[in-house]
């Protein structure tokens, strides 16, 4: 995969941001909000359904209490390295400590000719590369939550919760623009609908999706972005705290697409074992969903 001029970053290392609340609001992808509530439909068209519309309404309406009174704290870092592909894994090289290997997997699947079986490492150069993380929360939901429940309001501590993701996700957006710009996009200033239809050079795998099933990784990732101190935390699972919270590696490569690996088989659940540097009943329950 030809890497050409590789992009340097405009500085190593990490940054936080705590972008405002109205920030955040602006760049809501609307459309998944609906899908939370089981209502199907292309927003903005959807909101010609009397129960959308009033969904819409009420989940605004408690968005503007939220911003007023800031009840909501959005709490994020990204950051960039030094990094290079050995084969299959990516390797990070933090400044001032050792290189953190993280190991991929490769789609086995038959593709037609012409189409390549993916790798997260493709998008690595084999030398003189970066890659990015980020890691980005929206903190308070829970608390506000149970305030609702307190008085009985189940239907708005369900609401808190889903408004949260929403700034969450919007929040991972906001995260990766102002990456891309201190990256290789100084000038980037998309639209609001090419924002949401990813219509920009570079992606923003997570771990524990399509692309890198592995949730275990997140582990590695947190300690680059130092993450806890944001009061970011994972469980015994690897689910991220708070619940609204989002992260994953960040690729410049103006190649790089999104993809699933799918099925694999043992041999390369083996390789992989190996990789980590664990026994294949280690890593098997991270694989399930992918094991032939």
């Amino acid at each position: 995969m030809p890497f050409g001029d590789l992009p340097v970053p405009a500085f190593t290392g990490l940054r936080t941001v705590e972008p405002s609340l109205s920030e955040l609001r602006a760049m809501i992808d609307w459309q998944f909000f609906f899908l939370a509530w089981e209502l199907k439909g292309k927003y903005p068209a959807i909101l010609d359904m009397p129960e959308a519309r009033e969904l819409f309404d009420e989940g605004n309406a408690l968005l503007d209490d939220i911003v007023k009174g800031e009840l909501l704290r959005p709490r994020g870092v990204y950051g960039f390295w030094p990094a290079h592909s050995e084969g299959d894994d990516i390797v990070v090289e933090p400044p001032g400590g050792g290189p953190v290997r993280m190991p991929m997997l490769r789609q086995q699947t038959a593709k037609p000719e012409g189409r390549p079986n993916r790798c997260l490492a493709d998008y690595v150069a084999p030398a003189g590369d970066h890659v990015g993380g980020f890691a980005v929360s929206v903190h308070g939901a829970d608390t506000l939550a149970e305030g609702f429940q307190a008085d009985y309001d189940d239907y708005r501590a369900i609401m808190v919760k889903a408004l949260a993701d929403r700034l969450a996700e919007a929040f991972a957006e906001y995260a990766h623009l102002k990456a891309r710009r201190d990256w290789y996009e100084p000038d980037a200033d998309p639209s609001l609908e090419d924002l949401h239809a990813e219509r920009f050079r570079g992606i923003r795998p997570a771990f524990g999706y399509p692309a890198s099933p592995d949730h275990s990784l997140k582990r590695d990732l947190f300690g680059l972005l130092d993450a806890p101190s944001l009061g970011m935390e994972l469980t015994e699972s690897f689910a991220m705290t708070p619940a609204a919270s989002v992260s994953g590696l960040l690729f410049a490569h103006p190649g790089s697409r999104y993809f699933t690996v799918g099925r694999i088989g043992e041999d390369q659940a083996l390789d992989y074992a190996g990789r980590r540097g664990m026994d294949l009943a280690e890593v098997e329950p991270w694989l399930r969903p992918n094991l032939t």
